[in-house]
């Protein structure tokens, strides 16, 4: 009989957590028995190494690490490498990296270890054959020898007949002697289990009761390979259950597998986890995100320079999940630890808008510039990009060394904080004036004068290097003294002293310009001006 409650699940460490649960039976048994005794909250992060981090992969472990954390409880990561074929060298490695770039520090890991090691699933294989044995025994799964070619020919005739293609489970009949008499043959098969009908709901964290009766829509599917390796479905359920795992965050496309591994748990006779769902990410046109979206994976993020906090601040902006979130701030790892709430988290698909993560990274920009210690890192990751970009340009003159100084490189960050996203949007062209003298100046485009543009130039230089307190007001107010000395319009003199000192037709005001470059730097640039003209 159907029954309903609400009951408070409260674990070791753990705030409250109010679960609405339907159903009995198996399900409720395995709700009952999560009140028996507290136990520590252990959540996990298990993704295959196929290729790099992607936004949704870093989503899954940040909401489980925020989860398990702010609970008190630990955050494993364990590599599922079960598809060999598929495996990217050093991709695994990689994804720890990233990890811990985004601030995302396992408990238990490949390369942390822990007490429920190995935790890369290649290494746990004979753990697998162990408890494939026992659903053998238990008749809860059976070995199937159908060919890849009988398989090939039930979904050809499936697909021609307009049905969903599926296995017709003939294997699950066979009698002993004709198992016995096909393996001494050494006819190759794999194992797999046998699905049974669902009639009950489970309890879905984040999407509520769910519903959804495998059978009627697949066969009995598979749990070991021909080639001795388990499945996702399999591995994973062992995995979870011999390493404590307690709850499953993962993304929405594994719901229709959950029934399935609920199956498997209670074919062991286990107590199965608690899962949610995170709903998909997609486009800002709400299309699906694709792998090979270069600008979804998170090296890709480090290497553009954008700051771990803003990328998560774009992810989680978008998915919900916190308390009294304020817009227009980016929150610490330690703030969203603290605002977490997994209640928050929304069931919608989360469409990316890719210019928050420009907001985000320039307000963490300025965050950073006002503080003093990361202001230090700022100008030591500035000097080494400008030393890589123009290097060989920079040893030309002793005056141009000195654009790699503390001090200057300072006065570039606090002048440019609001009209930059990342440090690398210093190295673009327009912003080359600011490192280098510029190779050639457009004489051609120069402003008409009565006068020689050298003339003017040298009585601007003179004025210029006899600043004693060089400042943007004084600045402007020595050049419109040479403008009326010479009977020019200022914004002739401007665009004059602007192309001759970087090159440019546009760009800041001049006295900002000149004041930023430094007296030094802008009279050597003035001087290598004359000899162009």
């Amino acid at each position: 009989r159907s029954v309903m409650a609400k009951i408070f699940v409260t674990l070791h460490g753990m705030k409250s957590l109010l679960y609405k649960i339907q159903g009995a039976g198996h399900w409720k048994r395995h709700f009952a028995s999560s009140l028996q005794k507290p136990c520590e909250v252990r959540a996990r992060f298990a993704p295959s190494p196929t290729g790099n981090l992607h936004l949704g992969g870093l989503r899954t472990a940040l909401y489980n690490f925020l989860f398990a954390k702010s609970n008190k409880g630990k955050f494993i990561l364990r590599i599922e490498d079960t598809d060999q074929t598929r495996l990217v060298p050093h991709a695994a490695r990689k994804l720890e990296n990233m990890l811990s770039w985004a601030k995302i520090y396992p408990d238990e890991s490949p390369v942390v270890g822990g007490p429920f090691g190995p935790y890369v699933q290649s290494q746990r294989l004979s753990l697998y054959n162990n408890y494939v044995k026992n659903l053998l025994e238990n008749g809860s799964a059976y070995k199937c020898f159908c060919t890849n070619m009988r398989l090939t020919r039930l979904r050809n005739d499936a697909i021609r007949r307009n049905e969903i293609p599926r296995y017709d489970n003939k294997c699950r009949y066979l009698s002993q002697s004709k198992i016995e008499e096909l393996g001494k043959n050494g006819t190759p098969y794999c194992i797999r289990f046998k699905l049974e009908t669902i009639t009950e709901p489970y309890e879905d964290l984040i999407y509520g009761s769910i519903l959804s009766n495998v059978a009627d829509h697949e066969s009995d599917f598979v749990i070991m390979k021909t080639d001795g390796y388990p499945t996702y479905h399999l591995a994973n359920v062992v995995d979870d259950h011999l390493m404590g795992i307690t709850h499953v965050l993962r993304g929405v496309e594994w719901q229709i597998s959950t029934p399935k591994h609920l199956l498997l748990y209670k074919a062991f006779g286990w107590s199965a986890p608690l899962f949610g769902h995170l709903p998909l990410i997609v486009n800002q046109d709400g299309s699906k995100l694709s792998k090979r979206q270069h600008d979804l994976h998170i090296e890709y993020y480090q290497d553009q320079g954008y700051f771990p906090e803003a990328v998560l601040n774009f992810v989680t902006d978008i998915g919900g999940g916190f308390d009294d979130r304020e817009h227009g701030v980016v929150l610490s790892i330690e703030d969203l630890l603290e605002k977490f709430n997994l209640s928050r988290l929304t069931k919608n698909s989360c469409r990316l808008d890719k210019d928050k993560l420009e907001q985000f990274n320039q307000l963490d920009l300025q965050r950073r510039l006002n503080s003093p210690t990361d202001i230090l890192l700022l100008i030591s990751q500035l000097h080494d990009l400008v030393q890589k970009t123009y290097g060989e340009r920079l040893s030309s003159s002793t005056t141009q060394a000195k654009v790699l100084t503390a001090d200057y490189l300072k006065r570039v960050l606090i002048y440019f904080e609001k009209r930059i996203v990342r440090l690398q949007d210093l190295l673009q062209p327009e912003f080359a004036y600011i490192w280098v003298v510029p190779d050639s100046i457009p004489i051609e485009e120069l402003p008409a004068m009565s006068c020689k543009h050298a003339e003017v130039l040298r009585c601007v230089l003179q004025v210029i290097s006899s600043i004693s307190n060089f400042n943007k007001e004084r600045i402007v107010e020595e050049i419109k003294d040479v403008s009326r000395q010479y009977g020019l319009k200022i914004p002739a003199i401007m665009k004059l002293i602007r192309m001759t000192v970087t090159g440019m037709k546009e760009g800041p005001p001049v006295g900002e310009m000149l004041y930023m470059l430094g007296q030094d730097t802008a009279v050597e640039r003035m001087k290598h001006a004359l000899t162009l003209l």
